[in-house]
Protein backbone atom coordinates (compact mmCIF):
# COMPACT_ATOMS: atom_id res chain seq x y z
CA UNK A 1 0.00 0.00 0.00
CA UNK A 2 1.10 3.31 -0.92
CA UNK A 3 0.54 7.04 -0.71
CA UNK A 4 1.68 8.79 -3.59
CA UNK A 5 2.22 12.52 -1.76
CA UNK A 6 3.21 15.75 -2.48
CA UNK A 7 2.05 19.73 -3.24
CA UNK A 8 -0.85 20.48 -6.14
CA UNK A 9 0.32 20.06 -9.51
CA UNK A 10 3.41 17.83 -8.53
CA UNK A 11 1.49 14.93 -10.79
CA UNK A 12 0.35 12.69 -7.75
CA UNK A 13 -2.93 11.65 -10.14
CA UNK A 14 -0.54 10.50 -13.19
CA UNK A 15 2.01 8.92 -11.36
CA UNK A 16 -0.77 6.70 -9.16
CA UNK A 17 -2.76 5.99 -12.18
CA UNK A 18 0.28 4.56 -13.69
CA UNK A 19 1.79 2.83 -10.80
CA UNK A 20 -2.09 1.31 -10.41
CA UNK A 21 -2.14 -0.35 -13.34
CA UNK A 22 1.56 -1.69 -13.42
CA UNK A 23 1.01 -2.96 -9.80
CA UNK A 24 -2.38 -4.52 -10.49
CA UNK A 25 -3.85 -2.94 -7.50
CA UNK A 26 -6.69 -0.26 -7.13
CA UNK A 27 -6.92 3.48 -6.98
CA UNK A 28 -8.09 5.92 -4.78
CA UNK A 29 -8.00 9.64 -5.90
CA UNK A 30 -8.06 11.32 -2.49
CA UNK A 31 -9.57 14.67 -4.13
CA UNK A 32 -12.75 12.44 -4.86
CA UNK A 33 -13.06 12.86 -0.91
CA UNK A 34 -12.92 15.99 -0.14
CA UNK A 35 -16.56 17.63 0.88
CA UNK A 36 -18.29 20.15 -1.11
CA UNK A 37 -17.05 22.57 1.62
CA UNK A 38 -13.79 21.81 1.01
CA UNK A 39 -14.12 21.95 -2.64
CA UNK A 40 -15.39 25.08 -2.34
CA UNK A 41 -13.36 26.59 -0.27
CA UNK A 42 -9.86 25.69 -2.48
CA UNK A 43 -11.93 27.09 -5.45
CA UNK A 44 -12.36 30.05 -4.21
CA UNK A 45 -8.62 30.08 -2.73
CA UNK A 46 -9.21 29.44 0.79
CA UNK A 47 -6.46 27.15 2.52
CA UNK A 48 -7.97 24.23 4.44
CA UNK A 49 -7.41 24.10 7.73
CA UNK A 50 -6.40 21.23 9.90
CA UNK A 51 -9.82 20.70 10.86
CA UNK A 52 -10.78 20.80 7.62
CA UNK A 53 -8.15 18.15 6.52
CA UNK A 54 -9.50 15.81 9.76
CA UNK A 55 -12.36 13.98 8.31
CA UNK A 56 -11.28 13.77 5.20
CA UNK A 57 -7.75 12.42 6.09
CA UNK A 58 -9.95 10.11 8.49
CA UNK A 59 -12.01 8.93 5.03
CA UNK A 60 -9.00 8.02 3.17
CA UNK A 61 -7.39 5.81 6.15
CA UNK A 62 -10.65 3.98 6.33
CA UNK A 63 -10.53 3.63 2.38
CA UNK A 64 -7.58 1.99 2.34
CA UNK A 65 -8.01 0.01 5.16
CA UNK A 66 -10.92 -1.67 2.39
CA UNK A 67 -7.98 -2.69 0.24
CA UNK A 68 -5.78 -5.38 1.95
CA UNK A 69 -5.18 -6.67 -1.08
CA UNK A 70 -3.30 -2.90 -2.24
CA UNK A 71 -3.82 0.19 -3.25
CA UNK A 72 -2.25 3.23 -4.39
CA UNK A 73 -3.70 6.58 -2.55
CA UNK A 74 -3.34 9.81 -4.19
CA UNK A 75 -3.26 12.52 -0.72
CA UNK A 76 -0.84 15.48 -0.90
CA UNK A 77 -0.16 14.29 3.03
CA UNK A 78 1.60 17.58 3.58
CA UNK A 79 2.32 17.69 7.42
CA UNK A 80 3.95 14.32 9.36
CA UNK A 81 0.79 14.45 11.41
CA UNK A 82 -0.97 14.02 8.33
CA UNK A 83 0.66 10.69 7.12
CA UNK A 84 0.97 9.46 11.14
CA UNK A 85 -2.73 9.75 10.71
CA UNK A 86 -2.47 7.54 7.63
CA UNK A 87 -0.25 5.00 8.90
CA UNK A 88 -1.92 4.36 11.89
CA UNK A 89 -4.86 2.96 9.76
CA UNK A 90 -1.99 0.72 7.99
CA UNK A 91 1.39 0.73 9.82
CA UNK A 92 3.03 -0.82 6.97
CA UNK A 93 1.97 2.34 4.42
CA UNK A 94 4.41 3.86 2.07
CA UNK A 95 4.71 7.13 0.76
CA UNK A 96 6.38 8.25 -2.40
CA UNK A 97 6.76 11.60 -2.17
CA UNK A 98 6.96 13.79 -5.48
CA UNK A 99 9.07 16.87 -5.06
CA UNK A 100 8.75 19.94 -7.17
CA UNK A 101 9.74 23.33 -7.80
CA UNK A 102 7.28 26.24 -6.63
CA UNK A 103 6.92 27.80 -10.09
CA UNK A 104 6.87 24.66 -12.00
CA UNK A 105 3.91 23.50 -9.89
CA UNK A 106 2.22 27.20 -10.15
CA UNK A 107 2.72 25.97 -13.70
CA UNK A 108 1.12 23.07 -13.71
CA UNK A 109 -2.20 23.86 -11.43
CA UNK A 110 -2.36 27.56 -13.78
CA UNK A 111 -2.30 24.74 -16.93
CA UNK A 112 -5.48 22.27 -15.37
CA UNK A 113 -7.48 25.43 -13.96
CA UNK A 114 -9.96 24.46 -16.71
CA UNK A 115 -10.37 20.90 -15.83
CA UNK A 116 -9.68 20.72 -11.67
CA UNK A 117 -11.40 22.82 -8.82
CA UNK A 118 -7.98 23.79 -6.85
CA UNK A 119 -7.16 27.34 -7.46
CA UNK A 120 -3.74 28.02 -8.46
CA UNK A 121 -3.79 30.69 -5.44
CA UNK A 122 -2.76 28.02 -3.20
CA UNK A 123 0.69 26.92 -4.56
CA UNK A 124 2.59 28.81 -1.97
CA UNK A 125 0.08 27.81 0.94
CA UNK A 126 0.97 24.20 -0.05
CA UNK A 127 4.57 25.23 0.08
CA UNK A 128 4.27 26.90 3.15
CA UNK A 129 2.05 24.03 4.46
CA UNK A 130 4.73 20.82 3.72
CA UNK A 131 6.75 19.47 5.81
CA UNK A 132 8.92 17.14 4.09
CA UNK A 133 8.99 13.64 4.69
CA UNK A 134 12.63 13.09 3.33
CA UNK A 135 13.77 10.78 6.22
CA UNK A 136 11.04 9.30 7.60
CA UNK A 137 10.66 5.46 7.25
CA UNK A 138 8.85 4.30 4.27
CA UNK A 139 9.55 7.38 2.06
CA UNK A 140 11.03 7.56 -1.00
CA UNK A 141 11.56 11.20 -2.80
CA UNK A 142 10.98 11.56 -6.44
CA UNK A 143 11.98 14.25 -8.78
CA UNK A 144 8.71 15.43 -10.15
CA UNK A 145 10.51 16.51 -13.42
CA UNK A 146 11.17 12.85 -14.17
CA UNK A 147 8.95 11.08 -17.23
CA UNK A 148 6.16 9.63 -15.60
CA UNK A 149 7.22 6.23 -16.88
CA UNK A 150 10.70 6.56 -14.77
CA UNK A 151 8.97 7.47 -11.86
CA UNK A 152 6.74 4.34 -12.29
CA UNK A 153 9.57 1.87 -12.62
CA UNK A 154 11.13 3.59 -9.29
CA UNK A 155 8.49 3.43 -7.27
CA UNK A 156 7.84 -0.52 -8.65
CA UNK A 157 11.18 -1.19 -8.25
CA UNK A 158 11.59 0.58 -4.36
CA UNK A 159 8.16 -1.05 -3.60
CA UNK A 160 9.29 -4.92 -4.71
CA UNK A 161 12.37 -4.17 -2.40
CA UNK A 162 10.21 -2.63 0.48
CA UNK A 163 6.82 -4.60 0.72
CA UNK A 164 4.09 -5.78 -1.36
CA UNK A 165 1.62 -3.09 -2.41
Amino acid sequence: MIVIMGVAGCGKSSLAQALARAESCALIEGDDFHSPASREKMSKGIALTDEDRAGWLSVLAAEIQKHTEGVVLTCSALKKSYRDRLRQSVPTLQFAFLEIGREEAQRRVVARAASHFFNAGLVDNQFATLESPVGEAGVIRLDAAAPLESLQTQVSQWLHRQAPV
